[in-house]
């Protein structure tokens, strides 16, 4: 997959440009990269890793091709709770794959998106994984995860070849403002 792959995965998910955005598992920065493009100069982009020489490489990568975006890297573990301000949306692109109990991990995500904020994730569509990608989950078990931990409307935005586990595909859901106490 190349750059245009990974914009056309996110393009369905991101609706408005600006706005405070995550990437969580961020990497070198492939998603990272897309999501800046399709937020347009003047977004705003968490990069959460917890490999620091990969956040350095893409800080680097995005700031020599999209230098108006506003980057702030943070090396951490994202399955522990994060210092985030609300965000308008997530990415997280093949980072949940690594995690076995997704749930509690997927609520505390939750909680970081402001009402109505979107996640996306991108992942291999399928429930078989191997010793590099141990835990994928295929787009019929998202929309479970989605509502188990919360979220809702999930929606297959698109899907691509993957040479590796066949297929590849971004889905995004909403959180909903939380219910008034009664």
């Amino acid at each position: 997959m190349d750059h245009a792959d990974h914009v056309a995965l996110l393009a369905g998910g991101v609706a408005a440009t600006g706005g405070p955005w995550a990437d969580l598992g961020s990497g070198t920065g492939a998603f990272t990269l897309a999501l800046a493009e399709l937020l347009g100069p003047g977004g705003v982009i968490i990069a959460v890793d917890k490999d620091a020489g990969a956040l350095a490489t893409l800080e680097r990568a995005l700031r020599a091709r999209f230098p108006s975006t506003a980057l702030r890297t943070v090396v951490a573990d994202f399955t522990k709770p994060l210092a985030l301000p609300p965000l308008h949306g997530l990415v997280m692109a093949n980072s949940l794959h690594f995690v076995r109990h997704k749930e509690p991990v997927l609520r505390l995500v939750r909680e970081a998106l402001q009402p109505g904020g979107t996640l996306i994730v991108v992942e291999y569509n399928t429930d078989q994984g191997n010793p590099f990608v141990p835990h994928p989950f295929s787009y019929t078990t998202w929309q479970g995860l989605a509502q188990a931990a919360g979220l809702c409307h999930p929606r297959l935005l698109a899907t691509r070849p993957s040479r590796f586990l066949g297929q590849i595909y971004a889905a995004a859901s909403t959180r909903l403002e939380d219910p008034i106490p009664s």
